[in-house]
């Protein structure tokens, strides 16, 4: 299967790419510039950029069997809805993939709900604002005759990267581990490659219309996230509370807020019904002795 991918030099498009080709997939790369980027498991290199939807014409060629949508969001509305009309409008009536990558921010605090489902409403922090009319969209393209998925993240870890390198960052910086907001922060998170896995398994088998919770964990407690990013700073001080308010002025209110969010999050829906089986360490023991270690 030829597959394009947006955001493909990205920390989640990297291990999609890696899976995909691990597969037996072509992965088409759509990428800014035309420079060659050798190394990276693609089939092909196609330039264009989704801050700009009119680069995107001709993009979704005859060729293309299946589109993951990984590039983020422009912060602009009509920009990301234009991008979704670029790439779905020539698989309208094929019945091929489209896959939309969203997050779970934007259920927004779960409150005393435990492992939330996709069925629940969203109720977004402002960050991801405007990201359920983009879903909405999305999901729309099925009436179109076009296999339209959206995927929610949790918070993605593994390779070193994502929001947990940032507590790394942080417990080096500033000597002690830090987290955000009440002592009793929760995030659903998942491991990037098994996160990748989902993908794959989404083109493959999700439904027209559905939507599915990428969630290898569902609420993990953010200080203990913190203490683990201590350990591999070197760092042994008790995990401190930063208040959101505090850490806005470090990464600006609108991150500030979603690192304070408080969520429990499911992802036994995608394991039920795709066969999707996450299987890499827990966000703390990847923390402590995988990837972020050494």
């Amino acid at each position: 299967m030829k597959v394009l991918l947006t955001g493909a030099t990205g920390y989640i498009g990297s291990a999609v790419t890696d899976h995909l080709g691990a597969a037996g997939h072509q992965v088409v790369a759509l990428v800014r510039g035309a420079e060659p980027q050798p190394g990276r498991g693609w089939y092909a290199q196609l330039v264009g950029d989704t801050a700009d939807p009119a680069s995107l014409a001709g993009a979704v060629t005859p060729d293309i069997e299946a589109v993951i949508h990984l590039a983020p969001p422009s912060g602009d509305a009509a920009t990301d809805l234009a991008v979704i009309e670029a790439l779905t409008a020539p698989l309208r009536g094929t019945g091929r993939p489209f896959v939309y990558t969203s997050g779970v921010w934007v259920l927004g605090a779960t409150g005393e709900d435990q492992e939330v489902g996709e069925e629940r409403p969203t109720d977004p922090i402002d960050i991801v604002g405007y990201r359920p009319r983009i879903e909405r969209r999305v999901l729309a393209e099925a009436a179109e005759g076009v296999r339209a998925v959206v995927v929610r993240p949790g918070i993605v870890y593994g390779r070193g990267g994502g929001i947990p390198a940032i507590l790394v960052d942080r417990a080096r910086l500033q000597g002690v581990p830090e987290y955000y907001g009440e002592a009793g922060v929760r995030w659903p998170t998942v491991h990037v490659d098994d996160l990748a896995e989902l993908f794959v398994a989404a083109v493959y088998f999700a439904e027209a219309g559905t939507v599915w919770h990428g969630v290898g964990e569902s609420a993990v407690p953010v200080r203990e996230l913190a203490r683990a990013a201590g350990q591999v700073a070197g760092v042994t001080t008790a995990p401190h509370a930063v208040p959101a308010a505090d850490a806005a002025a470090v990464f600006g209110p609108l991150f500030a807020d979603a690192l304070a969010l408080d969520q429990s999050v499911s992802g036994a829906a995608a394991r039920t019904a795709l066969g999707w089986q996450p299987t890499r360490p827990g966000a703390v023991a990847e923390l402590t002795s995988g990837s972020y270690a050494g």
